[in-house]
């Protein structure tokens, strides 16, 4: 396909997540956005409102409105591919049926990403609707999945939690350098807008604060899991940031293995990966560092030992762990440049966002 020939669609505009979709494709050289809706919680009879009157930093870049979803709506479009930044119970009936009609579904929700069905009665409010899907989806987490995305027709991509973790652990557990028997520890903190836009007590500007939730029960837990090849003690906190993502994990080595064979590894893996940067000794990743990029940044410390080590990572939630991570998806689905519309020098940032 030539210049903006893909059809594309956003299910779910109305969100962050969605938005900084919108956003990113509206760029894209290669993609024609025809289309954006709401999710299930914007009524079948609600008015269209003009995207760039929900979000006016938009202002004169789009005239499509965001529309209430029916899968009439979107294949009235002829998309190509459909983005679906929308709730798993969303997710879950939209995506059999865009597939049915051929096309390439990227969903940013979970509805997905797990292979064993069981899961979701236990972390999603309910037994999986579809669960003969799961075993089609690729689990799109380009840096390691790239080929198998490369062919899919349902890509799930990873949630932001996840992402952070699963890239920096994932490589180590391939090379042998982790303790089977052991747990890995993780901590993260994540910025408001993870919990996504609808308006909660606890994510008014006040209410904000540093706290964790979700004690070794946050439903990405088994996602980490499944990935890494290993049990994940997680907890995730919340930060009075709007955005950003910053995990602080503990893995246990093999006996003989240090912070070294670590760095080795990891540096080996990523070497000819733009979007993911091995800081140097001594240097740590922040939000700062990352925020409206589609970096995830890893730092490795250990103690004087050398035993024990610390790996510490930053991403965007909504981009490299939600909406740059799609848009990285869809350019290996289509045969595209894997940084293709995803160029994030501090020149080419949208003036006014701040983190």
């Amino acid at each position: 396909m030539s210049h903006g020939d893909i059809r594309t669609c956003v299910i779910g505009a109305a969100g962050y997540s969605g938005a900084e979709l919108v956003g990113l494709l509206l760029r894209h050289p290669s993609a024609r956005l025809e289309g954006l809706f709401g999710s299930d919680r914007r009524a079948a009879g609600a008015a269209a409102e003009r995207f760039d009157s929900i979000f006016p930093r938009h202002r004169g870049e789009t005239d499509l409105a965001v529309e209430a979803t029916s899968i009439a709506s979107i294949l009235e479009r002829q998309p190509d591919a459909v983005f679906l930044a929308t709730p798993h119970e969303v997710s879950w009936e939209l995506a059999p049926a865009l597939r049915r009609e051929g096309v390439v579904v990227l969903d940013l929700s979970a509805a997905y990403r797990l292979r064993d069905a069981t899961l979701y009665a236990a972390h999603y409010g309910g037994p999986h609707p579809h669960p003969e899907a799961l075993a089609e989806a690729v689990y799109g987490l380009p840096e390691l999945h790239g080929p198998e995305i490369g062919h899919a027709s349902l890509i799930a991509c990873p949630g932001c939690y996840p992402t952070s973790v699963i890239l920096p652990i994932a490589p180590l557990r391939q090379a042998g350098l982790l303790d089977a028997n052991a747990p890995i520890i993780v901590d993260s903190a994540s910025g408001v807008s993870g919990a996504g836009r609808s308006a909660a007590l606890k994510s008014l500007f006040c209410e904000v604060s540093f706290q964790p939730y979700g004690v070794l029960s946050h439903r990405h837990a088994p996602e980490m899991a499944q990935e890494c090849g290993a049990d994940v003690l997680f907890t995730p906190h919340l930060m009075a940031l709007d955005r950003g993502i910053v995990s602080t994990i503990h893995p246990t080595l093999v006996r003989g293995a240090g912070a070294a064979e670590v760095r080795a590894c990891l540096t080996r893996q990523y070497a000819d990966q733009p979007f993911v940067r091995i800081l140097p000794a001594g240097s740590w990743p922040s939000v700062a560092s990352v925020a409206h990029t589609n970096y995830c940044d890893i730092a490795i410390g250990s103690d004087p030992s050398g035993r024990h080590v610390v790996i510490c990572s930053a991403i965007d939630n909504l981009l490299k762990g939600a909406s740059g991570q799609a848009v990285q998806a869809f350019n290996l689905r289509f045969g595209l440049p894997v940084t293709a519309g995803l160029d994030t020098r501090p020149d080419t940032l949208v003036p006014g966002r701040t983190t």
